[in-house]
């Protein structure tokens, strides 16, 4: 690319990610189906694209149109599946609908048979014991959990690159200490202080990140501290402390590079890792807010209704799907920082 000069070192863990195909493709593939999900209020919404009203351009889905607006009665927001304002807009303009037309809590109250309801054309992949819409609900549960997972990671490596390069770079007490403290921590029970917790305070997705980043973040000390132990006593640290840098300079420009090369190659596996936590939270009830888009949730309602197979399936093959691209990246991101790869 114009503008950017990449390092021989850096042009080799690049050739590497590509020659591994499987991973290289995998990451567009994810990457393009998170994308999608970022904008899924474009096709998966109980709310028209725009509107035609009276020679008005409508755009629903980013303004808030009063039912009154629409010759109806109620000064709250018009609820566009009702037939009798379907009808009004039909008959002053024209409508656009996504192409699905629910949201991942819209109830579809126009069933032939009772929820759960098997694929039809109206419902791609049939709806839950609510009679909500099981694709809407998988789109938009795919976004929170990688959108979760993202996050939960991105904060997991922050603490721990800290906590790590801090015991490695120091040593001594302060590795002794910070190491018995990590394996009392680490022997705790996750799960029961987590449906402790949520027996007590209703879980929200701040909430559950939080608890959960209270244990996540040790994944990633002992690879950080082991490469600052390494590194600490090497030459160019001498070099560095012998000039008069500071110790949080030798650390963070110095140390911290080469230290990343082993931790970047865990980043898609403690993601994998964060999404699966928190599905196993929704199966077991302890997750997200009731009526949240939620994976687990939709395997636990998979399990409960055995003769509506379609619920526990969608999930699955999602799950399946997703983990797999990420497993996939993971060996590809680990191929191209392997020295013995060329």
């Amino acid at each position: 690319m114009a503008g950017i000069t990449l390092t021989p070192i850096q042009r080799r863990r690049l050739g590497n990610f590509r020659n591994n195909r499987r991973g290289f493709w995998s990451l567009w593939i994810f990457l393009l189906l998170f994308g999608l999900s970022l904008v899924a209020e474009l096709f998966s919404n109980d709310k028209p694209l725009v509107l035609s009203y009276q020679d008005e351009i409508i755009f629903p889905i980013v303004e808030s149109i009063p039912e009154e607006r629409f010759g109806g009665f109620l000064p709250t927001e018009a609820d566009y599946r009702d037939p009798f304002i379907r009808q009004e807009i039909e008959a002053n303009g024209w409508i656009i609908w996504p192409p699905i037309r629910f949201y991942y809590d819209t109830i579809n109250y126009d069933l032939d048979e009772p929820s759960p309801a098997p694929p039809s054309s109206v419902n791609w992949l049939g709806t839950d014991d609510q009679g909500r819409d099981v694709m809407a609900r998988l789109i938009y549960g795919f976004r929170i959990s990688v959108l979760f997972g993202l996050t939960l990671t991105i904060l997991s490596c922050i603490v721990g690159v800290i906590v790590g390069a801090i015991q490695g770079f120091y040593g001594g007490k302060i590795d002794l200490v910070g190491q018995r403290f990590i394996e009392i921590w680490s022997g705790l029970p996750v799960l029961y202080l987590l449906i402790i917790l949520a027996s007590i305070v209703q879980p929200t997705f701040w909430w559950l990140l939080g608890i959960m980043l209270l244990f996540s973040w040790m994944g990633l000390v002992d690879v950080v501290r082991a490469e600052f132990l390494r590194a600490r006593n090497f030459e160019y640290v001498k070099a560095a402390r012998a000039l008069g840098l500071s110790n949080r300079m030798i650390m963070f420009r110095h140390i911290l590079p080469n230290a990343m090369v082993a931790t970047l190659t865990f980043i898609p596996f403690i993601l994998t890792g964060a999404i699966t936590g928190l599905t196993s939270l929704d199966f077991l009830g302890f997750g997200l807010p009731s009526g949240s888009p939620s994976l687990g949730e939709l395997i636990a309602q998979g399990k409960a209704n055995l003769h509506a197979p379609w619920l526990g399936i969608s999930a699955f093959i999602t799950l399946a799907i997703m983990l797999t691209l990420l497993v996939f990246v993971g060996e590809a991101v680990r191929d191209a920082f392997d020295p013995r790869k060329n």
